[in-house]
């Protein structure tokens, strides 16, 4: 049962912020913080003064039941009220507790997407090309904007690895249970026998960090210039305009090459420095609260294997919640991929309530 405090205080917070924005003498950007968290309360303050009525309520219902001289119809409505009652407040309780959740400050922020390729060679290469091009169709369905940041290709089109940089709304938190190992089985085109095949690539997702969310100090990075090389030790550039940025403390390392501006791979190298040394910091505060939970969802364990695309079969599957669609097509298609992402959020949700 959630306090009678907490959720008094829930509406009080709605109606102070009610007053303050009628008032209409805020500056601007107080007047948008406001105005969002009076949005957000919106949603959930009717759901709370029910919540907070529920035992007056049922108080009532009880004493009609108690009465020895009420009407046998009126009892009979009065237990179906309450019943009705009592089932409305367990759904109440539940959204609320979702709402009181400790909000991920992530979440909202936009995201940066590693692809590698894994285990088993070209096929892994194909795979990892496969899968951007999910997330590709993904972005263009919901009008999200893709940035390539780096890119390293293979033989017949495949990737070795793949770095963008994807900017939105909600990104890092529509995108945050990719992280991890992607199993494919399919007959490659190379087999002549007709052998499935195993492959595997792995995805990390990172919250793109400003620099308000994280300093870093000139002081704590070692620069590293040189000339970008291609396949086989073809020269792409005649200059030193590649980059390789070492973070000193942590020893976290990025190379860019992308670019023939040395500031331009600079400026890349130093985006997914800074998205990778945040993780870093929020995976090290995560552990330290989380030391008792076990959850299997969002864990962002990149070495441990999500889900497979099973292509005999027409299926996908998440390892995690034990979810199959069998529309494979469909999902790398990025119309099956809300479905997924929806059910990952509610068990996330679940476990998170039951951490509580």
């Amino acid at each position: 049962m959630i306090p009678q405090k907490t959720i008094a205080e829930l509406i009080n917070r709605h109606s102070i912020l009610e007053k303050d924005l009628s008032a209409g003498k805020i500056e601007k950007k107080l007047f948008a913080e406001k105005s969002k968290e009076y949005s957000d309360l919106n949603e959930i303050v009717e759901i709370a003064k029910k919540y907070i009525s529920f035992e007056k309520n049922k108080e009532e219902l009880e004493k009609i039941l108690q009465e020895k001289n009420s009407d046998k119809e009126l009892k009979k409505m009065a237990e179906n009220e309450l019943n009705d009652l009592q089932a409305e407040n367990e759904k109440n309780e539940k959204k609320l507790k979702l709402f009181l959740l400790p909000k991920d400050e992530a979440d909202k922020k936009n995201a940066i997407i590693e692809i590698r390729a894994g285990t088993g060679g070209l096929e892994a290469s194909l795979f990892a090309s496969d899968l951007f091009k999910m997330y590709e169709k993904v972005s263009h369905k919901k009008k999200w904007s893709l940035e390539l940041i780096s890119i390293s290709r293979s033989e017949a089109g495949g990737l070795k690895e793949v770095i963008a940089s994807i900017k939105g709304t909600n990104i890092y938190s529509t995108l945050k249970y990719e992280s991890g190992v992607h199993r494919v089985q399919r007959v490659p085109d190379t087999e002549t026998q007709g052998r499935v095949h195993t492959s595997a690539a792995t995805v990390a997702v990172l919250p793109e960090a400003e620099e308000v969310d994280l300093k870093i100090n000139e002081s704590d990075l070692r620069i590293d210039v040189f000339r970008a090389g291609g396949p086989g030790g073809q020269s792409v550039n005649t200059t030193d305009s590649a980059v390789r940025i070492t973070h000193i403390p942590s020893g976290l390392s990025v190379s860019q090459q992308d670019e023939k501006s040395q500031h331009k791979n600079k400026a890349k190298g130093m985006k997914i420095l800074r998205a990778r040394l945040y993780e870093l910091e929020r995976s090290r505060i995560d552990q330290e609260r989380s030391k008792d939970r076990k959850n299997k969802i969002g864990t962002g364990d990149r070495s441990e294997r999500i889900r497979t695309y099973n292509f005999p079969q027409g299926r996908v599957t998440d390892h995690r919640i034990n979810l199959t669609l069998h529309k494979l097509e469909e999902f790398l298609e990025g119309e099956a991929f809300d479905e997924m992402i929806e059910s990952l959020t509610l068990q996330a949700q679940e476990e998170s309530l039951n951490n509580l």
